[in-house]
């Protein structure tokens, strides 16, 4: 799935290639796509005749800011977004297609078809589900410290699965989470509320930095992810524990061990984390 890095590399792509183009039409092959609102005939209805102006991100979903609404995206397990002129052929996957006033389209396509779109009034886009519920970004100012200490302090869970809530901040999936945890030297498997005060202040950096250095190389194409311009990640040269069950660590030569946390699959170096 596409965590905040690979959503936040497909959100800079699409700035170049959609801003300022307005819809004219909409075809939507896969209605059950359409979550808000419920009817996809509505959906296309209130969004023709509206120009993108800008794109954001909040935590792992993408947001189209239109003229009067918000489009909230969800690319869930493996949906991606592409630009396209008017005679090229479209793919079996494609499920709902914007055409542009230039002639141009932008496709959405998803092998499994879980991905999700919300439409809202401007405005009320964060008073509403899915985003209501959504923690901190990770690198805004309130994301602090003390605000990590007090999330994971509050909860039973293992620091993994507390990590991967989004509650205590958002879009780090089971990549980003594995390898901030290696970096902070903290065992996956470690109750959440049991990381110690001295520990936090690695843990938050090494979340804000891993988030950080995966965005500037595009994110992390370990299955199928590509950007707006079919272009792969770059990050999975730079993992340290991540797909590497098996491989000696990176600092310490240990072998790297995969276990299950949470329901999901999980590594880590038994070395360098204790």
């Amino acid at each position: 799935m596409p965590e905040l890095p690979e959503v936040e590399t497909v959100k800079r792509t699409l700035e170049r290639l959609v801003i300022g183009k307005t819809i004219t039409d909409l075809e939507i092959f896969w209605p059950k796509m359409i979550k808000k609102p419920d009817d996809a005939e509505h959906f296309k209805a209130l969004i023709q005749n509206q120009t993108i102006r800008e794109m954001g991100r909040r935590g792992k979903f993408l947001k189209f800011i239109l003229d009067d609404y918000v489009l909230v995206s969800h690319l869930r397990m493996e949906g991606r977004y592409g630009m396209y002129q008017a005679d090229e052929e479209v793919n079996k996957h494609v499920h709902v297609i914007f055409y542009f006033s230039d002639g141009t389209q932008l496709r959405y396509q998803d092998v499994r078809k879980f991905g999700t779109m919300h439409l809202f009034v401007k405005g009320e886009e964060e008073r509403s589900l899915p985003l209501m519920d959504l923690g901190l970004e990770p690198f805004a100012e309130e994301f602090t410290i003390e605000h990590l200490k007090e999330g994971l302090a509050k909860t039973n869970r293992k620091v993994k699965t507390a990590l991967l809530d989004q509650k205590i901040v958002v879009g780090l999936g089971n990549i980003y989470v594995d390898e901030a945890l290696f970096h902070a030297g903290i065992l996956p498997e470690r109750l959440a509320k049991e990381v110690r005060e001295e520990e936090l202040p690695l843990l938050h950096e090494k979340i804000i930095e891993t988030l950080g250095k995966a965005i500037e190389q595009g994110g992390s194409s370990i299955k199928s992810y590509v950007n707006g311009q079919g272009e792969m990640g770059m990050f999975q040269q730079f993992l340290f524990v991540y797909g590497r069950k098996g491989e000696p660590c990176r600092t310490c030569g240990t072998l790297i061990e995969k276990t299950v946390v949470g329901g999901r699959g999980t590594h880590f170096c038994p070395n360098c984390q204790k």
